[in-house]
């Protein structure tokens, strides 16, 4: 199946709220032959269409008639039935103001009318709107005496009826009546043709519902109106050659599209994401950890435990057959929205490979243990600018740069492509220029790009990499590593805090990647002279063991490779021997408190 069809299906699982406007915040899902949309002023009136009330409103989206046209209007007069603006309400626009009279009374007047519409056109044809908006001080005139607000949209309230009384965008019988009335008059049409998505001959669209993704405006999924250029032309002679969908099922779709990126939609940039279940059921955020971070510290068995037990939890939820569909959105031209990412997984495949990700792509964090890095923050370390202060760092990330980087990392979550190389560069290059960070900063980063080697050498050779430090690991780069993070723990421990200046192994990083064998020899150089001598005696025994214990390592590689550049490897020895001294400190300070 494909994006409609899944948007169909979706639309007739959750037949049970569609036209419901609930009290939770979220969009309602429309009925055919409705949309959503904001309200800016409710005009009140009894059940004979006499005026009772204007007044301005601050409304979450709700739910109005609208035709074909209608709701896929850009430019030109096409108006509303009964829910519409300024401009089509008010005679401030003549021939507006006519056409939505016209179509109004057809509805009306039909054997498929209510009395809230009623109403309604029995107090337009008393012809007070304008005044009673200037009244109500709702209408807003410029110098030239002109409407500037005529796209302000109003909506009806009728009182006077019973149980029946109430605003007409919340009453689902009104919803009916313009269903009826208005299906009743397309098959009058007779324009039948084969829908693309059902399979079936049936009554075909005209035009299709914009604005399905309203981070993109006015732009369309489907979209064959322009008759001049050369959107279809060229390839076929009508647009219907290209593709027929009938209108019950457009409206369908696009409606139950709405809804799901209204409620679920990840905006990023310009592009949107969205993961949904077509039946309604919970499924985890494909930007996001499965696990959240833990308030006590996670080590890797519990972690492996506690993803498993998370994904155990949304299988017990799905039904085996049930699918996951996952769709990224942007707009190509202001009315062309163009489809950049596409897949429908069943349940189990998709929580799978999440899980599967979140296990591979993961580090262990001084503070919290285990977890998996979020995917913005993989981009803004990656490729954002660092703005502000030291003290106030933060990492911008050009509009255009984190939805294509965002789309690569859920391409590979999802499908389970490799991770990509030059992001893992980037974050080791970030990386490997500490003294530029921020001390908040620097444990982040450094996180980011040790689970981002560590998935790349999972996901590219089929290396896991432990998450606890490996005294005896057969990897150079590694141990240099350790050494680096020695040497800094060494000047620290000398300060014993009192100064917050720059260790020389942060400042002599990037030479220490290059030459680490010549680094080393001038930081030690520096620290047997200045600062081992600041040192207790059993602590300088302490650090002198560590540096024996990694040199003794280092001497088992060729002479010849001593002075290479470091592999990004380097990165998770460094960041395991820090971690191990913070574990160390903090069950010694603990022993103290006992």
């Amino acid at each position: 199946m494909g994006l409609l069809q899944q948007a169909m299906k979706t639309y007739d699982s959750m037949s049970r709220i569609v036209g419901v406007t609930g009290g939770d915040g979220k969009e309602p899902l429309a009925p055919v032959g409705h949309i959503t949309t904001k309200p800016q002023i409710r005009i009140t009136i009894d059940a004979d269409g006499t005026f009772l009330q204007a007044e301005a409103i601050d409304e979450l989206k709700v739910i109005i008639p609208v035709t074909e046209q209608s709701a896929g209007r850009t430019s030109g007069i096409c108006p509303h039935p009964i829910c519409d603006q300024i401009g089509y309400i008010t005679d401030s626009n003549q021939k507006k103001h006519s056409e939505y009279l016209q179509q109004l009374k057809g509805w009306a007047c039909s054997d498929y009318s209510h009395p809230k519409v009623k109403a309604v056109f029995s107090y337009l044809g008393r012809n007070t709107v304008t005044s009673d908006l200037e009244e109500a001080g709702l209408l807003k005139i410029d110098e030239k005496g002109s409407v500037s607000n005529e796209k302000d949209l109003i909506v009806w309230w009728v009182t006077g009826l019973g149980e029946e009384s109430g605003p007409i965008y919340t009453d689902q019988a009104v919803f009916r009546s313009w269903e009826e009335y208005y299906i009743h008059d397309l098959d009058q049409d007779g324009d039948v043709d084969f829908c693309y998505l059902t399979g079936e001959y049936l009554e075909k669209a005209k035009q299709h519902m914009k604005g399905v993704v309203s981070l993109n405006g006015n732009s369309k999924i489907i979209s064959a109106n322009d008759h001049v250029n050369f959107t279809y032309r060229g390839r076929f002679e009508k647009s219907d050659q290209a593709v027929s969908v009938s209108y019950i099922a457009s409206q369908k779709a696009h409606n139950a599209l709405k809804w799901v990126v209204a409620n679920y939609g990840i905006p990023i940039g310009s592009r949107l994401f969205v993961a949904w279940n077509p039946d309604g059921h919970k499924v985890p955020s494909i930007i996001n950890p499965m696990l959240p971070k833990q308030e006590e510290r996670v080590d890797p068995k519990g972690y492996r435990k506690e993803l498993g037990d998370a994904v155990k939890g949304y299988l017990y939820h799905f039904p085996e057959t049930e699918k996951i569909v996952i769709a990224g959105f942007d707009a190509a031209t202001s009315g062309r929205l163009a489809v950049t990412y596409y897949n429908e997984l069943l349940r189990s495949d998709f929580l799978k490979r999440m899980m599967d990700w979140d296990n591979s792509c993961c580090w262990i964090d001084v503070k919290y243990g285990v977890h998996s890095p979020l995917l913005k923050d993989i981009v803004r370390f990656a490729y954002g600018t660092m703005r502000g202060e030291k003290d106030d760092q933060k990492f911008d990330v050009g509009e255009r740069v984190m939805p294509e980087q965002m789309q690569r990392l859920i391409h590979c979550r999802i499908d389970r492509t490799g991770f990509p190389e030059d992001l893992m560069r980037a974050l080791v290059r970030r990386a490997g220029n500490l003294k530029l960070l921020s001390k908040k900063n620097r444990s982040r980063v450094v996180f980011a790009a040790c689970a981002a080697i560590r998935k790349y050498h999972w996901d590219h050779n089929k290396e896991e990499w432990e998450m606890a430090l490996n005294p005896k690991c057969q990897d150079r780069s590694y141990q240099f590593g350790r050494l680096l993070a020695i040497m800094e723990g060494i000047e620290r421990s000398a300060l014993h805090g009192t100064d917050d200046r720059e260790t020389n192994a942060i400042r002599l990083q990037q030479v220490f990647v290059q030459r680490p064998g010549y680094a080393a020899a001038t930081i030690m150089e520096k620290l047997k002279t200045a600062y081992y001598p600041r040192l207790n005696p059993g602590l300088r025994v302490y650090y002198e063991r560590l540096v024996g214990e990694v040199m003794e390592m280092l001497s088992a590689f060729p002479q010849e490779d001593y002075n290479k550049p470091l592999e990004e490897t380097y990165l998770m020895g460094y960041y395991l021997q820090k971690n191990e001294f913070y574990t160390k400190k903090s069950e010694d300070e603990e022993k103290e408190a006992e």
